[in-house]
């Protein structure tokens, strides 16, 4: 992937007597940023001259975010309130910085429905236009790329695909088929729960929508999975699955080349995504929460039975670096568990020069004090400057 356009700032910094986690141990010693870039790694206590004694905190790769619907948060606080995209989108650059994340793909919803009660409405173009404004005007502070979520039961998911191109840093599109009773809303309780909070359907309304995006995936199902698939490959950007539940769905993900699997539901799709090389991302949520929300497969058994690669805050940008280390119990190995945050995502979504404390990477670098195993984050650096 190309990421050109980031952040040009950078700082030489010295980070010393720190705890460096680094992919396959935890080592006492110094690491050395210079012109944006890791340049030196040195075990030991020796707290050069000019250098940040980092009194034992760890030091850890800033995190690398591949799905959060944080933005659209911040574009819409309450349901039907719309909030100034520009300003919407510092604060939501400013709060994952806030919280250690460094890199983010910026979920934007790409199908719309302007049918029956459950309407969403074209809204991926503009704003991508206006992050990438930003984004060239030096007005965040960490590393943005978009991440398309790509509507299959929606009117017009291929329209607003083609309005794309190679050019936006379309970094991931994933496979979103909401078509109720199936995948993440078998239980239409949870769906009803969710929507009737959001929207405000009542038991009729809810009843419509229900009819309206059966009706939906029946009509276009097909044509916009197959579609969207090619506007990937298109666009040079990773393709993901979202709440695979079976293994046939995991076959067809493999088919379609996806690269990793957002929030498989069950034991049986994460262990089918392993068996045919398909990485397993689960939310940070459900591991603070011991659960899926939606009663799905819970994220610490996958973690329990080694099905777990890759952890995304999905709706809770805070709970990321949190998750890592309850994982990090688990596995009672924490390079592994922060990798699942840092290093791991940063290869699946094709961005090797980030997401690992090693010479030549990218100095994006947390500093991060452990209380009664609850990880504290005291500083953030990008590129070897600090931004929070």
């Amino acid at each position: 992937m190309d990421h050109s356009g980031d952040t040009s700032m950078s700082d030489d910094l010295c980070l010393a007597n720190a705890q460096l986690i680094l992919p396959d141990q935890v080592l006492t010693g110094s690491m050395t940023i210079e012109q944006g870039k890791i340049t030196e790694i040195v075990e030991g206590d020796h707290k050069p001259s000019g250098s940040v004694d980092c009194a034992r905190d760890f030091v850890m790769p800033g995190l690398v975010e591949l799905h959060t619907d944080n933005l659209e948060r911040h574009m819409e606080p309450r349901p039907e309130v719309d909030w100034p995209h520009l300003p919407a989108l510092i604060a939501h650059d400013a709060e994952l910085a806030s919280v250690g994340i460094t890199t983010v793909f910026d979920a934007l919803r790409a199908g719309s429905i302007h049918s029956g009660k459950g309407r969403y409405i074209d809204y991926a173009r503009a704003v991508a236009d206006e992050l990438l404004a930003a984004r060239a005007q030096g007005l965040f502070k960490i590393s943005h790329f978009l991440h398309l979520r790509a509507e299959i039961c929606s009117e017009t998911l291929l329209e607003e695909l083609a309005c794309f191109t190679p050019d936006d840093r379309v970094g991931i599109v994933s496979l979103m088929d909401h078509t109720p009773g199936q995948r993440q809303f078998r239980d239409l309780t949870a769906l009803r729960t969710y929507v009737a909070k959001k929207r405000g359907m009542d038991d009729n309304d809810f009843a419509e929508h229900v009819a309206n995006l059966k009706r939906l995936q029946a009509q276009f199902g097909d044509k916009h999975e197959k579609g969207a698939v090619l506007e990937a490959k298109r666009l040079g950007a990773v393709l993901a699955s979202h709440d695979d539940t079976t293994r046939e769905h995991v076959v067809t993900s493999q088919s379609n080349g996806v690269g990793f699997a957002e929030f498989p539901t069950t034991l049986e799709a994460a262990q089918a995504c392993r068996d045919h090389g398909i990485a397993v991302m689960m939310g940070a949520p459900n591991v603070i929460r011991g659960g899926s929300h939606s009663g799905n497969v819970a994220a610490i058994e996958l973690a329990q039975a080694d099905l777990l690669d890759i952890l995304s805050s999905d709706y809770v940008p805070g709970g990321l670096l949190m998750s890592a280390f309850r994982i990090a119990d688990v596995w009672d190995d924490l390079p592994r568990a922060i990798a699942t945050v840092t290093r791991t995502p940063a290869m699946a979504a094709g961005l090797p020069d980030r997401g690992s404390l090693q010479t030549g990477l990218r100095g994006d670098v947390l500093r991060v004090k452990s209380n009664q195993g609850t990880p504290v984050l005291s500083r953030v650096w990008v590129k070897g400057v600090r931004i929070s």
